[in-house]
């Protein structure tokens, strides 16, 4: 699966990556989820399990989906 590389490497003084930080589709994943908290029926759903597990792979999905069209547009 493509991950989308790093989001946020930190560089040290030898100017090799020392802290790897989160990929860039947990980064994508985090900020669709910000986005979705505010439109989301939770009376739809019977439980609370049921809704954090649709917005957990719908925020996957879109991130995988930016991941997609950002390669496209770099000629992946």
């Amino acid at each position: 699966m493509n991950n989308g590389g790093l989001a946020f490497p930190c560089q040290g003084r030898s100017g090799l990556v020392e802290n790897e930080g989160m990929s860039l589709r947990d980064y994508f994943a985090g900020q669709a989820l910000e986005g979705l908290t505010g439109v989301t029926p939770v009376g739809e759903f019977e439980t609370l399990e049921q809704l954090h597990k649709l917005c957990a792979e719908t925020c996957y999905k879109l991130a995988d989906a930016m991941i997609a069209e950002r390669d496209k547009t770099k000629g992946r």
